[in-house]
Protein backbone atom coordinates (compact mmCIF):
# COMPACT_ATOMS: atom_id res chain seq x y z
CA UNK A 1 0.00 0.00 0.00
CA UNK A 2 1.12 3.65 -1.19
CA UNK A 3 -0.27 6.28 0.89
CA UNK A 4 -1.30 6.44 5.36
CA UNK A 5 -3.84 8.68 5.21
CA UNK A 6 -8.06 8.27 5.10
CA UNK A 7 -8.67 6.08 1.85
CA UNK A 8 -5.31 4.45 1.90
CA UNK A 9 -6.65 2.88 5.20
CA UNK A 10 -10.04 2.07 3.70
CA UNK A 11 -7.97 0.00 0.83
CA UNK A 12 -5.71 -1.90 3.68
CA UNK A 13 -9.62 -2.89 5.21
CA UNK A 14 -11.26 -4.12 2.51
CA UNK A 15 -8.22 -6.04 1.62
CA UNK A 16 -8.30 -7.72 5.08
CA UNK A 17 -11.61 -8.15 4.34
CA UNK A 18 -11.25 -10.56 1.51
CA UNK A 19 -8.01 -12.55 3.09
CA UNK A 20 -5.53 -10.44 0.76
CA UNK A 21 -2.31 -10.07 2.84
CA UNK A 22 -1.18 -6.62 3.32
CA UNK A 23 2.61 -6.80 3.72
CA UNK A 24 3.81 -3.25 3.88
CA UNK A 25 2.91 0.03 3.50
CA UNK A 26 4.94 2.85 2.19
CA UNK A 27 4.03 6.72 3.41
CA UNK A 28 5.10 10.23 3.10
CA UNK A 29 8.42 9.54 5.12
CA UNK A 30 9.99 5.99 6.83
CA UNK A 31 8.63 7.63 10.17
CA UNK A 32 5.17 7.81 9.12
CA UNK A 33 5.15 4.59 7.03
CA UNK A 34 6.49 2.57 10.60
CA UNK A 35 3.95 4.94 12.86
CA UNK A 36 0.73 4.52 10.68
CA UNK A 37 2.26 0.70 10.23
CA UNK A 38 2.23 0.21 13.75
CA UNK A 39 -1.33 1.73 14.14
CA UNK A 40 -3.00 -0.50 11.78
CA UNK A 41 -1.52 -3.72 12.56
CA UNK A 42 0.69 -4.36 9.31
CA UNK A 43 3.69 -6.01 9.33
CA UNK A 44 6.17 -3.48 7.76
CA UNK A 45 6.39 0.23 6.50
CA UNK A 46 8.41 0.46 3.84
CA UNK A 47 11.46 3.36 3.96
CA UNK A 48 11.22 3.80 0.01
CA UNK A 49 9.67 2.52 -3.56
CA UNK A 50 12.71 1.06 -4.13
CA UNK A 51 12.10 -0.97 -0.61
CA UNK A 52 8.89 -1.71 -1.09
CA UNK A 53 9.75 -3.19 -4.89
CA UNK A 54 12.29 -5.05 -3.26
CA UNK A 55 10.02 -7.29 -1.18
CA UNK A 56 9.60 -10.36 -3.52
CA UNK A 57 6.34 -11.31 -1.53
CA UNK A 58 4.34 -8.50 -3.19
CA UNK A 59 2.21 -9.21 -5.95
CA UNK A 60 0.29 -5.94 -6.18
CA UNK A 61 0.50 -2.53 -5.37
CA UNK A 62 -2.13 0.09 -4.22
CA UNK A 63 -1.44 3.91 -5.26
CA UNK A 64 -3.23 6.24 -2.79
CA UNK A 65 -0.61 8.71 -2.70
CA UNK A 66 -0.84 12.66 -4.21
CA UNK A 67 -1.97 12.45 -7.41
CA UNK A 68 0.99 14.13 -8.44
CA UNK A 69 3.16 10.85 -7.50
CA UNK A 70 0.54 8.23 -9.52
CA UNK A 71 2.47 8.49 -12.66
CA UNK A 72 6.38 8.55 -11.39
CA UNK A 73 5.12 5.80 -8.93
CA UNK A 74 2.89 3.84 -11.30
CA UNK A 75 5.55 3.49 -14.22
CA UNK A 76 8.15 1.90 -11.78
CA UNK A 77 5.33 -0.40 -10.07
CA UNK A 78 4.37 -1.71 -13.60
CA UNK A 79 8.22 -1.55 -14.64
CA UNK A 80 8.68 -3.87 -11.70
CA UNK A 81 5.83 -6.54 -13.27
CA UNK A 82 3.40 -5.87 -10.27
CA UNK A 83 -0.16 -5.03 -10.70
CA UNK A 84 -1.42 -1.69 -10.03
CA UNK A 85 -4.72 -0.47 -8.23
CA UNK A 86 -4.58 3.21 -8.63
CA UNK A 87 -6.72 5.63 -7.02
CA UNK A 88 -8.59 9.01 -9.03
CA UNK A 89 -7.66 10.76 -10.84
CA UNK A 90 -5.28 8.59 -12.51
CA UNK A 91 -2.90 10.95 -13.20
CA UNK A 92 -2.15 14.99 -12.82
CA UNK A 93 -2.64 15.58 -16.75
CA UNK A 94 -4.27 13.60 -19.67
CA UNK A 95 -0.84 13.17 -21.31
CA UNK A 96 0.38 11.23 -18.16
CA UNK A 97 -2.65 9.21 -17.84
CA UNK A 98 -2.72 8.09 -21.46
CA UNK A 99 1.39 7.12 -20.99
CA UNK A 100 0.07 4.97 -18.00
CA UNK A 101 -2.53 3.11 -20.29
CA UNK A 102 -0.12 2.42 -22.89
CA UNK A 103 2.78 0.96 -20.41
CA UNK A 104 -0.31 -0.89 -18.41
CA UNK A 105 -1.39 -2.64 -21.68
CA UNK A 106 2.18 -3.18 -22.88
CA UNK A 107 2.91 -4.93 -19.27
CA UNK A 108 -0.19 -7.29 -19.18
CA UNK A 109 -0.94 -6.47 -15.66
CA UNK A 110 -3.65 -6.16 -14.16
CA UNK A 111 -4.58 -2.39 -14.11
CA UNK A 112 -7.34 -0.85 -12.13
CA UNK A 113 -9.03 2.82 -10.90
CA UNK A 114 -10.88 2.87 -8.18
CA UNK A 115 -14.38 4.14 -8.95
CA UNK A 116 -15.72 2.52 -6.16
CA UNK A 117 -19.04 4.01 -6.43
CA UNK A 118 -19.59 1.56 -9.23
CA UNK A 119 -19.80 -0.83 -7.07
CA UNK A 120 -23.04 -0.21 -4.80
CA UNK A 121 -25.37 -3.27 -6.16
CA UNK A 122 -28.12 -1.10 -6.99
CA UNK A 123 -25.65 1.14 -9.48
CA UNK A 124 -24.62 -2.38 -10.95
CA UNK A 125 -28.54 -3.12 -11.33
CA UNK A 126 -29.48 0.65 -12.30
CA UNK A 127 -26.54 -0.48 -15.17
CA UNK A 128 -28.47 -3.62 -15.98
CA UNK A 129 -32.09 -2.05 -16.60
CA UNK A 130 -30.37 0.77 -18.77
CA UNK A 131 -28.60 -2.00 -20.77
CA UNK A 132 -31.60 -4.02 -21.28
CA UNK A 133 -33.80 -1.74 -22.69
CA UNK A 134 -36.02 -1.19 -18.93
CA UNK A 135 -35.54 2.81 -19.54
CA UNK A 136 -36.38 2.54 -23.19
CA UNK A 137 -33.55 5.02 -25.01
CA UNK A 138 -31.76 7.15 -22.41
CA UNK A 139 -32.39 11.02 -23.52
CA UNK A 140 -31.30 12.96 -20.20
CA UNK A 141 -28.53 12.61 -17.24
CA UNK A 142 -28.63 15.03 -14.96
CA UNK A 143 -27.18 15.17 -11.18
CA UNK A 144 -24.91 16.31 -8.68
CA UNK A 145 -21.80 15.74 -6.23
CA UNK A 146 -21.65 18.08 -3.02
CA UNK A 147 -19.47 17.94 0.12
CA UNK A 148 -18.89 20.42 2.94
CA UNK A 149 -15.47 19.87 3.34
CA UNK A 150 -14.10 22.74 1.89
CA UNK A 151 -16.18 25.69 3.22
CA UNK A 152 -14.12 27.20 5.31
CA UNK A 153 -11.19 29.65 4.11
CA UNK A 154 -9.21 27.78 7.14
CA UNK A 155 -9.72 24.52 5.25
CA UNK A 156 -7.20 23.46 3.65
CA UNK A 157 -5.87 19.97 1.97
CA UNK A 158 -2.98 18.99 -0.23
CA UNK A 159 -5.69 18.83 -3.22
CA UNK A 160 -5.93 22.58 -2.84
CA UNK A 161 -2.62 22.79 -4.98
CA UNK A 162 -2.57 22.56 -8.40
CA UNK A 163 1.23 21.22 -8.52
CA UNK A 164 -0.39 18.01 -6.18
CA UNK A 165 -4.16 18.01 -6.79
CA UNK A 166 -4.22 18.97 -10.51
CA UNK A 167 -5.91 21.91 -12.44
CA UNK A 168 -9.03 20.90 -11.75
CA UNK A 169 -9.71 20.67 -7.97
CA UNK A 170 -13.44 19.87 -7.70
CA UNK A 171 -14.28 18.03 -10.91
CA UNK A 172 -11.20 16.28 -10.47
CA UNK A 173 -11.45 15.28 -7.14
CA UNK A 174 -15.10 14.40 -7.24
CA UNK A 175 -16.92 15.35 -10.26
CA UNK A 176 -14.60 12.83 -11.52
CA UNK A 177 -16.69 9.84 -9.32
CA UNK A 178 -19.95 11.20 -10.92
CA UNK A 179 -18.35 11.26 -14.47
CA UNK A 180 -16.84 7.71 -14.68
CA UNK A 181 -20.74 6.76 -12.45
CA UNK A 182 -22.86 8.16 -15.25
CA UNK A 183 -21.07 6.17 -18.04
CA UNK A 184 -20.90 3.23 -16.53
CA UNK A 185 -24.53 3.05 -15.79
CA UNK A 186 -25.41 4.70 -19.31
CA UNK A 187 -22.86 3.00 -21.48
CA UNK A 188 -22.20 6.58 -22.96
CA UNK A 189 -19.23 8.62 -23.01
CA UNK A 190 -19.52 12.21 -22.61
CA UNK A 191 -18.81 13.75 -26.18
CA UNK A 192 -18.66 17.69 -25.08
CA UNK A 193 -19.31 19.92 -22.76
CA UNK A 194 -19.86 23.53 -21.49
CA UNK A 195 -18.58 24.31 -18.17
CA UNK A 196 -18.43 26.91 -15.52
CA UNK A 197 -16.30 26.82 -13.07
CA UNK A 198 -16.00 29.24 -9.79
CA UNK A 199 -13.85 30.10 -7.13
CA UNK A 200 -15.93 31.66 -4.08
CA UNK A 201 -12.54 31.46 -1.76
CA UNK A 202 -9.94 33.21 -3.60
CA UNK A 203 -7.79 32.86 -0.68
CA UNK A 204 -7.68 30.42 2.15
CA UNK A 205 -4.93 30.01 5.68
CA UNK A 206 -2.87 27.20 4.64
CA UNK A 207 -1.54 25.33 8.20
CA UNK A 208 2.39 25.44 8.45
CA UNK A 209 2.00 21.23 9.34
CA UNK A 210 0.10 18.25 7.21
CA UNK A 211 -3.49 18.03 8.13
CA UNK A 212 -5.44 14.34 7.30
CA UNK A 213 -8.54 14.89 4.60
CA UNK A 214 -11.45 15.54 6.44
CA UNK A 215 -9.80 16.70 9.46
CA UNK A 216 -11.40 19.15 11.86
CA UNK A 217 -8.49 20.39 12.96
CA UNK A 218 -7.59 24.16 13.19
CA UNK A 219 -4.31 25.36 13.22
CA UNK A 220 -3.20 29.15 14.88
CA UNK A 221 0.12 28.87 12.42
CA UNK A 222 -1.01 29.35 8.98
CA UNK A 223 0.01 31.28 5.81
CA UNK A 224 -2.27 33.13 3.44
CA UNK A 225 -2.61 31.40 0.04
CA UNK A 226 -3.92 32.28 -3.38
CA UNK A 227 -6.40 29.48 -4.67
CA UNK A 228 -6.40 28.98 -8.39
CA UNK A 229 -8.88 26.12 -8.48
CA UNK A 230 -12.87 25.29 -8.59
CA UNK A 231 -14.72 24.99 -5.26
CA UNK A 232 -17.69 25.01 -7.72
CA UNK A 233 -18.43 23.90 -11.34
CA UNK A 234 -21.85 23.66 -13.21
CA UNK A 235 -21.66 21.17 -16.74
CA UNK A 236 -23.74 20.99 -19.61
CA UNK A 237 -23.00 17.63 -21.25
CA UNK A 238 -23.65 16.01 -24.36
CA UNK A 239 -23.33 12.09 -24.86
CA UNK A 240 -22.26 9.81 -27.77
CA UNK A 241 -25.94 8.77 -28.32
CA UNK A 242 -27.41 12.35 -28.42
CA UNK A 243 -28.84 12.08 -24.98
CA UNK A 244 -28.67 15.60 -22.59
CA UNK A 245 -27.40 16.40 -19.53
CA UNK A 246 -26.30 18.75 -16.37
CA UNK A 247 -23.94 18.05 -13.25
CA UNK A 248 -23.36 20.54 -10.41
CA UNK A 249 -20.40 19.73 -8.19
CA UNK A 250 -19.06 21.54 -5.12
CA UNK A 251 -17.00 20.90 -2.20
CA UNK A 252 -18.36 23.65 0.10
CA UNK A 253 -22.22 23.06 0.18
CA UNK A 254 -23.01 22.83 4.12
CA UNK A 255 -24.23 20.12 5.43
CA UNK A 256 -23.41 18.13 2.51
CA UNK A 257 -21.12 15.08 3.69
CA UNK A 258 -20.64 13.52 -0.03
CA UNK A 259 -23.85 13.64 -1.56
CA UNK A 260 -23.81 12.07 -4.74
CA UNK A 261 -27.41 12.29 -7.08
CA UNK A 262 -27.70 11.26 -10.58
CA UNK A 263 -30.94 10.70 -12.57
CA UNK A 264 -31.29 8.91 -15.75
CA UNK A 265 -34.51 9.86 -17.94
CA UNK A 266 -35.26 7.32 -20.90
CA UNK A 267 -37.92 6.85 -23.43
CA UNK A 268 -40.13 4.67 -21.32
CA UNK A 269 -39.01 5.26 -17.67
CA UNK A 270 -36.18 6.69 -15.09
CA UNK A 271 -34.36 5.99 -12.67
CA UNK A 272 -32.71 8.01 -9.75
CA UNK A 273 -30.46 7.42 -7.01
CA UNK A 274 -28.52 9.63 -3.97
CA UNK A 275 -25.71 8.12 -2.58
CA UNK A 276 -26.87 9.05 0.90
CA UNK A 277 -29.35 6.53 0.63
CA UNK A 278 -26.86 4.18 -0.79
CA UNK A 279 -29.23 0.93 -0.95
CA UNK A 280 -32.45 2.50 -2.25
CA UNK A 281 -32.93 2.74 -6.32
CA UNK A 282 -35.94 4.84 -7.47
CA UNK A 283 -37.87 3.59 -10.86
CA UNK A 284 -39.95 6.42 -12.54
CA UNK A 285 -43.01 5.72 -14.90
CA UNK A 286 -45.54 7.56 -16.34
CA UNK A 287 -48.77 5.33 -16.26
CA UNK A 288 -48.12 3.14 -13.31
CA UNK A 289 -46.46 3.46 -9.75
CA UNK A 290 -43.07 4.29 -9.25
CA UNK A 291 -41.04 2.09 -7.20
CA UNK A 292 -38.37 2.17 -5.10
CA UNK A 293 -36.13 -0.51 -5.02
CA UNK A 294 -34.26 -1.50 -1.80
CA UNK A 295 -31.48 -3.57 -2.37
CA UNK A 296 -32.06 -6.99 -2.32
CA UNK A 297 -29.97 -10.16 -4.23
CA UNK A 298 -32.81 -12.06 -4.53
CA UNK A 299 -34.98 -9.40 -7.02
CA UNK A 300 -31.94 -7.78 -8.78
CA UNK A 301 -29.81 -8.68 -11.96
CA UNK A 302 -26.22 -11.00 -12.07
CA UNK A 303 -23.94 -7.90 -11.58
CA UNK A 304 -26.29 -6.65 -8.69
CA UNK A 305 -25.81 -9.93 -7.18
CA UNK A 306 -22.28 -9.99 -7.26
CA UNK A 307 -21.86 -6.78 -5.60
CA UNK A 308 -23.84 -7.59 -2.50
CA UNK A 309 -22.23 -9.55 0.29
CA UNK A 310 -25.41 -9.07 2.88
CA UNK A 311 -28.89 -10.02 2.33
CA UNK A 312 -31.60 -7.41 2.31
CA UNK A 313 -32.74 -5.30 4.88
CA UNK A 314 -28.60 -4.80 5.79
CA UNK A 315 -27.56 -1.88 4.64
CA UNK A 316 -24.17 -1.58 2.43
CA UNK A 317 -22.26 1.24 2.16
CA UNK A 318 -19.09 3.33 1.17
CA UNK A 319 -16.38 0.51 2.59
CA UNK A 320 -18.58 -2.22 0.97
CA UNK A 321 -18.20 -1.00 -2.49
CA UNK A 322 -14.43 -1.36 -1.60
CA UNK A 323 -14.70 -5.03 -0.87
CA UNK A 324 -16.57 -5.65 -4.06
CA UNK A 325 -14.31 -3.76 -6.57
CA UNK A 326 -11.33 -5.43 -5.08
CA UNK A 327 -12.65 -8.84 -5.43
CA UNK A 328 -13.77 -8.30 -9.17
CA UNK A 329 -10.02 -6.57 -9.45
CA UNK A 330 -8.13 -10.04 -7.50
CA UNK A 331 -10.13 -12.15 -9.56
CA UNK A 332 -7.79 -11.26 -12.63
CA UNK A 333 -5.10 -11.14 -10.06
CA UNK A 334 -5.29 -14.70 -9.11
CA UNK A 335 -5.63 -15.62 -12.83
CA UNK A 336 -2.30 -13.66 -13.56
CA UNK A 337 -3.98 -10.84 -16.53
CA UNK A 338 -6.63 -8.77 -17.19
CA UNK A 339 -9.72 -10.71 -18.01
CA UNK A 340 -10.88 -9.75 -21.78
CA UNK A 341 -13.39 -7.89 -20.84
CA UNK A 342 -13.01 -6.44 -17.16
CA UNK A 343 -15.31 -6.53 -14.11
CA UNK A 344 -14.04 -3.33 -12.87
CA UNK A 345 -12.81 0.00 -14.24
CA UNK A 346 -9.25 0.22 -15.89
CA UNK A 347 -6.89 2.72 -16.51
CA UNK A 348 -8.41 3.42 -19.73
CA UNK A 349 -11.18 4.56 -18.24
CA UNK A 350 -9.55 6.84 -15.65
CA UNK A 351 -8.27 8.31 -18.88
CA UNK A 352 -11.08 8.98 -20.28
CA UNK A 353 -12.07 10.93 -17.67
CA UNK A 354 -8.83 12.55 -17.61
CA UNK A 355 -9.80 13.96 -21.11
CA UNK A 356 -13.11 14.86 -20.56
CA UNK A 357 -12.05 17.14 -17.41
CA UNK A 358 -9.48 18.87 -19.98
CA UNK A 359 -12.27 19.51 -22.52
CA UNK A 360 -14.07 20.97 -19.21
CA UNK A 361 -11.08 22.78 -18.26
CA UNK A 362 -11.01 24.49 -22.10
CA UNK A 363 -14.49 25.19 -22.15
CA UNK A 364 -14.56 27.94 -18.77
CA UNK A 365 -11.65 29.10 -20.29
CA UNK A 366 -12.81 29.81 -23.37
CA UNK A 367 -16.48 29.94 -22.68
CA UNK A 368 -17.82 27.67 -25.39
CA UNK A 369 -18.88 24.46 -26.10
CA UNK A 370 -15.37 22.06 -26.21
CA UNK A 371 -15.64 18.51 -27.91
CA UNK A 372 -13.81 15.97 -25.91
CA UNK A 373 -10.79 14.93 -28.12
CA UNK A 374 -10.19 11.12 -27.64
CA UNK A 375 -6.99 9.48 -29.57
CA UNK A 376 -7.64 5.96 -31.22
CA UNK A 377 -7.07 3.49 -28.53
CA UNK A 378 -7.93 -0.02 -31.10
CA UNK A 379 -6.53 -2.25 -28.58
CA UNK A 380 -8.23 -1.22 -25.73
CA UNK A 381 -10.51 -2.39 -24.01
CA UNK A 382 -13.02 -0.02 -21.34
CA UNK A 383 -14.81 -1.82 -18.57
CA UNK A 384 -17.92 -0.16 -19.73
CA UNK A 385 -17.57 -1.93 -22.95
CA UNK A 386 -18.40 -5.26 -20.99
CA UNK A 387 -21.62 -6.51 -20.34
Amino acid sequence: MIGSGFIGTVHIEALRRLGVQVHGLLGSSPDRAAARAEQLGVARGYASLDDLLDDGRVDVVHVTSPNHLHHGQVRRILAAGRHVVCEKPLALTSEESGDLVRLAEESGRVNAVNFNIRFYPVNQHARELVWDGALGDVRLVTGRYFQDWLLLETDWNWRLEPDRGGALRAVGDIGSHWIDLVTFVTGNRIVSVMADLATFIPTRRQPAGPIETFSTERSDDTIEREIGTEDVATILLRFENGARGSVAISQLSPGRKNSLQYEVDGSSASTFWDSEQPDQLWIGHRERPNEILIRNPALMGPAAQAASALPGGHVEGFADTFRSLFRAIYADVGAGAPAERPAYPVFADGHDEMLVGDAVAASARDGRWCDVVRAPMASTVHAEDAR
